[in-house]
């Protein structure tokens, strides 16, 4: 197929899809060009199934380093493995595509996204989710698509589509949608507070700019999209279905009906299925492969069974497997102050999923430094997501965060973030972890009420309480989208892991009384529309208030003081261009500060922002005054009370503060003649003084306006400074000059 070009103007910038030049041996590829940014996506899909009881689907999304012109950093000077942000965006392409597989596909798909320019006007990640979509469309991968993404921000009330970098810094919303011409399959949001219905006009507005992008994507599909090929869709031999519902059908229905709690209920269900897999294990097979897809085919059945049953009770008698109403959330308890040490702890408990969250506060110079394609940052808030295998009482690797620690981690970063306070509120770096120690879904959520509690427990003044809930969705279609009049569904609030699992929706928001900070949508089906998810907000608007007043009894408000093993903070702010005396060179002074003022942390920043950080605020204090006299200043008219540190014929040199030592002119000493400073004052004595002059970097010091001024005084000339002339072999010595070489300004020893 020889090369061909698509155009259109998509919200003010050139959108333009290339095919049959590049990547040509890929079942599908396509050159994706929005404005500046150049994204390759390719699909590919294996002849034969693979064996499993899932779709094995891959996505990924690289970013090259030459794509913003910058050369990888890494000791090899190459891309490694996908960084948090990589990560993320593989998964955010995953999402709305994965359920626009048939039902039983097992042929094994990878859709790779190469992002090879950026322009940071033109989102790359939305333009890989097009270039993923396209690829699939164009192939001859069965897939029912095509699917679109976009990003919505508001700024002073007004939509946009695909802000720019610039525009997101300024919009309250920050928003990716993700659906077909007909129905949302994704939503991923963070937001300042903002009301649910003006939430959901923020997603319909997106959904708008999807069905424009859709049309595109099949007008280029009728072009050059090929036929699609013959997929054997798995399914389970309706004789062995038959047998085993024959067998253990009724146990099943009453072990899932009559049993609240999950452990027991789990038991139960096992020990079913194990009397039916120990069964067909032990039966004689012509091969080992036979044997392998015979108890696969068993345990698919054996699931289906649950799935229906589950299902079945929730949409036709409104019950739940724990016997909860639809609307009802399971007990709760909250906790502060569990770890002694920690700069702030909570643990939040929610039915059997139970969090405990720290927080620890650390200097500026803590904060995470972020490299990405559109610039480089500092992160000063940080939240961390672990779910231990022992957590669901299963052994497991443990290990580096994975994709799904990684995307709860970032919800819970991003729920959170818009009530944190501003560097300039509280100068702090800030890490919260959030460890499941126990899980019955909804653990990201419980993680965020968590952390929010312990945010507040370590003193940080957080705008308001955050609170988290999980919400599902049964349709009794699965193949089409939920709507009232002809595929009846039910909402359901705090879904546990068995109506995620069995579920066809997981609806996760969070919130203060004040409207959402966080959304994020992931389905099963084939979209939802503006009514369910309204109905949705709506009722986890209702539960995010009750649970928030569980979690404002344990702690109704932020701590007033940080904890006593937390550092300390003090912020001042010096003339930026004193900063390289306070450094010293190859940061001599600085290092001397830290090593004498109890290993105190001190940032500086370019604007001569000073920030010292100790667990003991003397320390800071004593830090500071080495500080300010090193960047201090004297003026005229300014009184001190410093000691001699060398005296000559012609006056005495008197330290005033830090470094800085001004001269006291033999004239200046006493209203009467003297004719040596040496018979007045002596090293190490105390010299009351005031300043009267100040020339060249030379400080004139006075200490004779201390003394009772003679009625017969009369002024007399001031005699010139008069070296006593080397000593010791030294050099001659010049009064009011800074010794040992001085700093700049000449006031410094």
């Amino acid at each position: 197929m020889s090369k061909q070009v698509f155009e259109m103007e998509f919200e003010g910038r050139h959108l333009q899809i290339e095919t049959g030049e590049i990547a040509k041996q890929a079942d599908g590829a396509v050159f994706v060009r929005f404005g500046d940014t150049v994204v390759l996506s390719t699909a590919c899909c294996a002849d034969e199934p693979k064996g499993g009881d899932f779709f094995p689907l891959t996505v990924d999304y690289i970013e090259k380093q030459y794509a913003s012109g910058k050369i990888p950093q890494s000791f090899l000077r190459r891309e490694g493995s996908p960084d948090a942000h990589q990560t993320l965006s593989a998964r955010l392409i995953d999402r709305p595509i994965r359920p626009l597989f048939a039902e039983g596909f097992r042929n094994e798909v990878q859709l790779v996204n190469t992002v090879m320019s950026c322009d940071p006007a033109c989102p790359q990640e939305m333009a890989a989710m097009l270039g993923a979509s396209l690829a699939l469309c164009i192939s001859d991968i069965p897939f029912d698509g095509p699917v679109a993404g976009v990003v919505v921000g508001r700024i002073n009330g007004k939509f946009i589509i695909d802000p720019s970098v610039d525009e997101k810094a300024l919009s309250d919303i920050n928003l990716t949608v993700a659906g077909t011409k007909e129905a949302i399959m994704m939503v991923e949001a963070g937001a300042a507070e903002v009301p649910e219905e003006e939430m959901l006009d923020a997603i319909m507005f997106g959904h708008e700019a999807i069905k424009r992008l859709c049309e595109f994507q099949e007008k280029i599909i009728q072009a050059v999209g090929k036929p699609k090929r013959e997929i054997q869709l798995y399914a389970p031999d309706p004789e062995i279905k038959k047998d085993i519902y024959s067998r253990i059908n009724d146990r099943m229905v009453d072990a899932i009906d009559h049993t609240m709690d999950k452990l027991e209920r789990q038991d139960k269900i096992d020990a079913l299925k194990n009397e039916i897999l120990d069964d067909y294990d032990a039966r004689e097979y012509d091969t080992e492969k036979d044997h392998n897809a015979t108890m696969m085919m068993v345990n698919d059945i054996l699931e289906g069974m649950v799935a229906q049953e589950v299902r079945r009770l929730i949409i036709e008698d409104k019950v739940r497997p724990d016997g909860r109403k639809v609307d009802e959330i399971r007990p709760l308890d909250a906790q502060v102050d569990l770890l002694p040490r920690a700069h702030g702890s909570a643990m939040f408990t929610r039915g059997q999923t139970q969090v405990i969250s720290t927080t620890t506060l650390g200097p500026l110079s803590d904060a995470q430094i972020i490299d990405s394609l559109t610039g480089e940052g500092n992160k000063t808030f940080m939240h961390q997501y672990n779910f231990p295998p022992y957590s669901v009482g299963e052994i497991g690797r443990m290990g580096r965060p994975g994709r799904r620690e990684i995307g709860h981690g970032a919800l819970g970063e991003r729920a959170l973030s818009y009530v944190i306070p501003s560097i300039e509120e509280f100068p702090y770096t800030i890490r919260c972890v959030a460890d499941v120690v126990e899980s019955n879904g909804s653990s990201s959520q419980a993680s965020i009420c968590a952390s929010c509690m312990s945010l507040m427990a370590a003193g940080v003044p957080i705008k308001g309480t955050v609170s988290g809930i999980a919400m599902g969705l049964i349709t009794d279609d699965p193949s089409r989208a939920p709507d009232k009049e002809t595929n009846h569904y039910t909402i359901l609030t705090d879904i546990q892991g068995m109506e995620d699992h069995f579920g066809d929706m997981d609806f996760k928001c969070a919130g203060t009384k004040n409207g959402i900070t966080a959304l994020q949508m992931d389905i099963k089906i084939h979209g939802v529309t503006r009514d369910v998810l309204s109905e949705a907000l709506a009722q986890a608007n209702k539960a995010r208030a009750e649970i928030r007043e569980v979690m404002e009894k344990a702690i109704p408000a932020p701590r007033k003081e940080v904890s006593k093993y937390a550092p300390k903070m003090v912020t001042f702010n010096i003339d930026p261009d004193k900063i390289r005396e306070v450094i010293g060179t190859g940061g001599k002074v600085i290092n001397d500060i830290i090593a004498t003022c109890g290993q105190v942390k001190i940032d500086v920043e370019d604007s001569g922002k000073v920030t010292i950080y100790h667990t003991d605020k003397a320390m800071i204090e004593k830090a500071r005054q080495r500080i300010d006299d090193i960047v201090r200043e004297a003026k005229v008219g300014e009184i001190y009370e410093g000691k001699v540190t060398r005296v000559e014929n012609y006056g005495a040199f008197v330290n005033l503060f830090g470094d800085t030592d001004g001269l006291c002119h033999v004239s200046r000493l006493d209203w009467k003649y003297v004719d040596d400073a040496n018979n007045f004052v002596k090293v190490g004595d105390t010299l009351k003084v005031v300043v009267i002059g100040l020339e060249e970097g030379k400080i004139k010091l006075s200490h004779r306006e201390f003394i009772e001024k003679p009625a017969d005084f009369v002024e007399r000339p001031e005699r010139p400074e008069r070296p006593a002339g080397p000593r010791n072999g030294g050099t001659h010595d010049h009064g009011g000059k800074p010794r040992n070489g001085g700093n700049r300004g000449g006031n410094r020893r």
